[in-house]
């Protein structure tokens, strides 16, 4: 389960690099100017590492099931192996998706050239001339794998969690609120 917290802490690590560098140099220079490359990819990292937080979110359910749920099979379901594999794709699946619109973009036409926002998110979509249909299905296609269904996901297996544990003893429903606190306590504070 450690391992999905200093990922989750790596995540906000890189998350505001991506944003507090820019934003500082902002408000110390008398123009916020940057380059509409150097924005595409403020906006990919910004919502590459955004999205992976909610998997890594899901992941960390995962284990408190298995952990709680099957406490015999957890060695063998959640080998190291296993959770480098899910980390992995954690990372690699937004990476993927947020690309497709960043590319997109990159080669649209811009009639706008004055971005009004701190720093490079959705508002990019505004410079441009014509809106994307394809970006746009692909959005709401992104927000559903990304960030709909880990958040479902994340449901059912603290639904199964809960559940597993009313059915039990005390005891084992005093283990359970304390393996599950420290992941309750992070999925509260990221998703505030």
């Amino acid at each position: 389960m450690y391992i999905f917290i200093a990922a989750l802490l790596v995540n906000s690590i890189i998350y505001s690099t991506v944003v507090y560098p820019k934003l500082l140099v902002d408000f110390l220079s008398e123009k916020q100017i940057i380059s509409y490359s150097a924005c595409l990819f403020q906006f990919y990292l910004f919502y590459a590492v955004g999205s992976s937080e909610f998997l890594l979110l899901s992941a960390m359910s995962y284990d408190r099931y298995v952990s709680i749920c099957k406490p015999l099979q957890y060695p063998t379901i959640m080998r190291k192996n296993t959770v480098y594999i899910i980390l992995f794709f954690a990372w690699l699946l937004p990476a993927c998706h947020i690309a497709v619109p960043t590319i997109l973009s990159s080669e649209t036409k811009l009639c706008n050239f004055i971005l009004k926002g701190i720093f490079c998110n959705n508002a990019i979509y505004r410079l441009q001339c014509v809106t994307s249909g394809v970006i746009t299905i692909f959005g709401v296609v992104s927000l559903l794998d990304l960030s709909v269904l880990p958040m479902l996901f994340i449901i059912f297996t603290y639904t199964k969690i809960f559940i597993i544990t009313y059915k039990s003893c005390k005891e084992v429903r005093k283990k359970a609120a304390e393996t599950c606190l420290p992941h309750l306590l992070v999925l509260i504070s990221f998703s505030c």
